[in-house]
């Protein structure tokens, strides 16, 4: 069962789309428009992925008015992203150095 959450969790960061909502949250909470306008993407796409985000408890979400606003669930939801960054720039420096002294 315990797998089971943490393959859901993986699965929500195997979607390009909603590493960039991620991202764009990193900063800031932002409305579902503000995320739209950030990211490029449909209205519908994004809250769909936001859906998402929220199910696994990875964003939060609250109301204001008749606005949403949706911001990480907390700073530790990108400790894993940041390992990863950090695991693809080096192997892009070993690359860039086999290469040159190739």
């Amino acid at each position: 069962e315990v797998f089971e959450l943490i393959a859901e969790r993986f699965k929500a960061f195997a979607e390009p789309s909603r590493l960039q909502i991620l991202h764009a949250l990193r900063v800031r909470e932002h409305t579902v428009t503000e995320l739209v306008e950030e990211t490029g993407m449909g209205q519908a796409n994004v809250s769909r992925h936001l859906q998402q985000l929220l199910s696994c408890g990875l964003v939060a979400r609250r109301k204001e008015g008749l606005y949403a606003y949706y911001a990480l669930a907390d700073r530790d939801v990108l400790k894993m992203c940041d390992v990863m960054c950090g695991r693809l720039e080096r192997e892009t420096k070993a690359r860039k150095k086999a290469f040159a002294a190739g």
